[in-house]
C-alpha cells in the first residue's frame, strides 16, 4: 500500500452500516471504496464525509451516529477525541475485550495459520487510573502563552492540551494541569519537551527531559512543587545514563511488589515495568500456573528485565536463568534476587535481537520450560534455539498480535509445537494495544532428535 495520501475536498455525505474496527480503532465501512472513520463502531448507522483519499482506502470524518452500537458509551474524560492517549472511550470495556479477543484470532488465523486448542478467560483489572509508566509531551505554546502537557494529539503532531487524565494512575492524573502551571514559571520552559512518569508503591517519579540546566530559581520551584505535591523529580540532559535526581541521594528506591510470590523488585524511574500492576500481578499468577513448575524444573526466561517473571518462577521451579540485552536491567534482577534471598535464580545479558550463539554457557544448559516476554518485534531470532532445548512447556506474552502469530506460526509449523492455548489480557484499557500469552507444548513428547535437549 503505498504511503501517500491527498486530501479529499468535497461536501458529499454518505450514509452506511460500520463492518468492522481498524487495528487503530477506527469504524471500517466496506460500502464501495472502504473508509476508515475515526469515533464509529461495528454495527452503527453512520452519516460521514470522506476527507483523505489513500490507494486501498479513505479516511472519513463521521457526521452522526443514525443508530448507535449498544455497546457504546459516554466518553469519561473530556479530552477524549483529541487527546491521543487513548482511541475507546466510546466502547464498553467489555466490549474492548471482545474486540482484542478478536483482532487476536484473525491474527493467528490470517498470519500464522494456527488456533488455539483453548481460548484462555481474559485477565481483567481496573479500566481507570491503572497507567502507572507514561511518557507525556510538554510544550510552551507562543500563541498560548503557556506550556501545555499531555499526550500527543490523536491526528496532530501537537500536545494536547489536558486538565487532568483519567488512565493515568493517582496522584498523576491530577498533576497534569498543576504541573504545567509549573513548567511555565520555569525559566527554561520553552527547553523541557517531555516528562517520564513512574508510579512505584511507594513513590512518584517525574523525570523532566531538559535541554537546558535550570537556573537557581527553577530548582526552588521544582522543590517546592515536589514537597507539595510528594513527588520526586528527576532530570535528564541526555541519554538515560544521564537520568539525575534533583538533590543528589534520593533515599528509598522505587520499587513495586507482587504479594502472592512474597516479591519486592526495585527499578530505576526509566526503567521498563509493566504498565498496569493489578494486570501485571494477575499475569504473573497466570504464567506460573501455566507453566505447571514442579521443584525439579529449569527455566530459561528470555526477555527477563529486571526479573518480574524470573523471580516468582523461582519461587516453584528449581532454577531458573533470566537473559537480557540491557545490562542495567540485568544487575536489577541480580539486585532484586538478593533483596529477595533468591539464590536459585541467575541472570546473563545477550542480544536477543539476533540468532544467539550457541556455544553461550546459559544455552549449554537443559532446561524443561521456556518463557519469552519480547518487545514488539517479537522473538523470531531465538525461536529455533528454544525448539532445540526441546522444553516440555513454553509460554509466549505478547504486546503486538501480528508478530505474536508469525512466530506461533513458526513454532508450530516449523519447530513441531502444538498451541495449547492463547488469550488477551487487559493491560491497556480504551486503547488499541493487545495484550496476550500463548501456551505451547511439543508435539511428539520424548521423541527429540539425539542430542536435542542439548546446544552442541
Amino acid at each position: 500500500m503505498s504511503g501517500r495520501s491527498r486530501r479529499i475536498v468535497t461536501s458529499v455525505e454518505e450514509v452506511a452500516t460500520v463492518a468492522a474496527l481498524t487495528h487503530d480503532g477506527q469504524g471500517i465501512v466496506r460500502e464501495g471504496k472502504a473508509a476508515f472513520v475515526a469515533g464509529a463502531l461495528p454495527g452503527e448507522s453512520i452519516r460521514f464525509r470522506r476527507t483523505r483519499q489513500h490507494r486501498q482506502y479513505d479516511e472519513a470524518e463521521l457526521l452522526e451516529v443514525l443508530e448507535p452500537s449498544a455497546a457504546r458509551v459516554a466518553p469519561r474524560c473530556a479530552h477524549f477525541g483529541v487527546c491521543g492517549g487513548c482511541a475507546l472511550q466510546h466502547l464498553a470495556p467489555e466490549a474492548q475485550l471482545e474486540a482484542k479477543q478478536t483482532e487476536l484470532r484473525d491474527n493467528l488465523e490470517r498470519v500464522g495459520r494456527v488456533a488455539p486448542q483453548q481460548w484462555l478467560e481474559p485477565l481483567r483489572g481496573p479500566v481507570w487510573n491503572y497507567r502507572r509508566r507514561a511518557r507525556l509531551g510538554a510544550k510552551f505554546v507562543i500563541k498560548k502563552d503557556r506550556v501545555v502537557v499531555g499526550f500527543r494529539e490523536r491526528l496532530a503532531p501537537y500536545v494536547a492540551e489536558v486538565q487532568r487524565c483519567e488512565v493515568l494512575s493517582s496522584p498523576v492524573g491530577e498533576l497534569i494541569a498543576p504541573l504545567a502551571a509549573m513548567l511555565n514559571g520555569l525559566s527554561i520552559r520553552h527547553r523541557i519537551p517531555q516528562i517520564e512518569a513512574a508510579v512505584a508503591d511507594n513513590v512518584v517519579a517525574l523525570v523532566l527531559r531538559v535541554l537546558d540546566p535550570p537556573a537557581t530559581d527553577d530548582l526552588a520551584r521544582l522543590r517546592e512543587f515536589a514537597a507539595r505535591h510528594a513527588v520526586r523529580f528527576y532530570l535528564q540532559a541526555g541519554g538515560l545514563d544521564s537520568v539525575l535526581p534533583l538533590d543528589g541521594d534520593t533515599g528509598e528506591p522505587l520499587r513495586y511488589g507482587l504479594p502472592q510470590f512474597g516479591l519486592q523488585l526495585q527499578f530505576a524511574p526509566t526503567d521498563f515495568v509493566q504498565i498496569n500492576a493489578q494486570i501485571n500481578a494477575a499475569l504473573v499468577s497466570r504464567a506460573v500456573e501455566l507453566l505447571e513448575l514442579t521443584p525439579s524444573a529449569s527455566v530459561l526466561d528470555l526477555y527477563c528485565g529486571l526479573g518480574n517473571f524470573t523471580l516468582a518462577l523461582a519461587r516453584r521451579a528449581g532454577r531458573v536463568v533470566g537473559v537480557e540485552g540491557a545490562q542495567g536491567l540485568v544487575e536489577r534482577a541480580r539486585h532484586n534476587a538478593r533483596l529477595n534471598d533468591i539464590a536459585n535464580a541467575e541472570f546473563h545479558v545477550a542480544d536477543l535481537g539476533r540468532a544467539p550463539d550457541p556455544g553461550l554457557p546459559w544455552l549449554r544448559d537443559n532446561y524443561t520450560h521456556v518463557l519469552l516476554d519480547p518487545p514488539r518485534a517479537g522473538a523470531s531470532e531465538v525461536l529455533a534455539a528454544v525448539s532445540r532445548l526441546n522444553p516440555q512447556r513454553v509460554l509466549y506474552i505478547s504486546c503486538h498480535p501480528g508478530s505474536l502469530a508469525r512466530d506461533l506460526g513458526l513454532l508450530v509449523h516449523e519447530h513441531g509445537m502444538n498451541l495449547v492455548a492463547a488469550g488477551v489480557l487487559d493491560m491497556f484499557p480504551h486503547t488499541t494495544h493487545v495484550e496476550s500469552l500463548a501456551l505451547l507444548e511439543p508435539r511428539h513428547p520424548g521423541k527429540q532428535a539425539a542430542g536435542k535437549g542439548r546446544m552442541e
